[in-house]
């Protein structure tokens, strides 16, 4: 099987964030074994990303309190979100895969990004959820600053994408689609929350048959580009929205997000399209998920 090019990088292997916790290392390894075993020419290593580029999303003084706390060992960030360290090089590595997956992108051949730790729930001076930076607003970001103006970003895990909707939802230049569960942590993403009309949220509950899931996203991503033709798009995947993942409770199957990487390419056939790993926390059934979405981008 011939997939798109994966971009990591291998410092995204060494970030801990505490004995048992649910993102772990395991997640991207067993990744990065399965496309080994499926097509080993995918892989790509990425370059760290550059602050320059980061700082266009966080402060530096956020990004200063990130790199002290790895330099003095670790520590905890928040309830959920704790560093070791080496977790500041794996931030980096993680954004640096994401931009690596965007060049190509740009270059006319789409790409995913099989990175930790995730980015959606990142919020401007604060980690959330597992999150340290926003990669997909970065990515954005960069995209924006080399002439590609409209930016859609379609967030398909099962936890709203609340970090990714807080730094974007006063521009209109970057639509925003999250399909996420509801009720579920975070307890945000209601769909009365539009930003300046740029912000789709599509609440959903559990237990639904696929199908549901699916036409639900592609009838908000119709909405949200009836009247806006995007120059990029940025996939959050996030695999948790999978049948029997440990932290959610949707029913989708590797099928159903090739169903929705098909249509994406399908409607806008000269997009550049870029997907970046968010959750997904049973690791066989995440690197699942990767693999047949980077198929699908091939």
């Amino acid at each position: 099987m011939a997939l798109a090019p994966i971009f990591t990088h291998s410092r995204c292997l060494d970030h801990r964030a505490g004995l048992h916790h649910p993102e772990a290392p395991a997640r991207l390894r067993a990744v990065l074994d399965r496309v080994q075993a499926v097509d080993p020419g995918a892989l790509r290593e990425a370059a760290p990303a550059s602050l320059e580029a980061i700082r266009r999303v966080h402060p530096d003084a956020y990004l200063d309190r990130l790199a002290a706390v790895a330099a003095a060992g670790g520590g905890k960030l928040d309830p959920d979100t704790a560093m070791n360290a080496w977790s500041w090089e794996a931030a980096l590595g993680a954004t640096g895969a994401a931009l690596a997956a965007l060049d190509s992108a740009l270059d006319g051949v789409p790409a995913f990004a099989a990175i930790r730790p995730p980015g959606h729930h990142a919020l401007l001076e604060a980690s959330m959820g597992f999150c340290l930076l926003g990669n997909a607003v970065i990515a954005a970001r960069e995209a924006q600053a080399r002439g590609r103006d409209r930016v859609l970003i379609v967030d398909w895990d099962v936890h709203h994408g609340n970090g990714t909707q807080a730094l974007v939802e006063r521009d209109p230049t970057i639509r925003f689609v999250s399909m996420h569960q509801w009720p579920h942590w975070p307890f945000s993403g209601a769909a009365d929350e539009r930003g300046v009309g740029n912000v789709f949220n599509v609440p959903m509950r559990a237990a639904l048959a696929p199908e549901e899931y699916v036409e639900a996203l592609w009838h908000a991503v119709g909405a949200a580009t009836a009247d806006f033709q995007p120059d990029l798009i940025v996939v959050s995947a996030g695999f948790d929205s999978m049948a029997g993942d440990l932290l959610g409770g949707f029913t989708l199957e590797p099928e159903h997000y090739v169903a929705w990487v098909d249509r994406l390419r399908t409607r806008f056939p000269a997009v550049p399209l870029v997907a970046l790993m968010e959750g997904g926390y049973v690791p066989a059934r995440l690197a699942d998920g990767v693999v047949a979405v980077a198929a699908a981008l091939r």
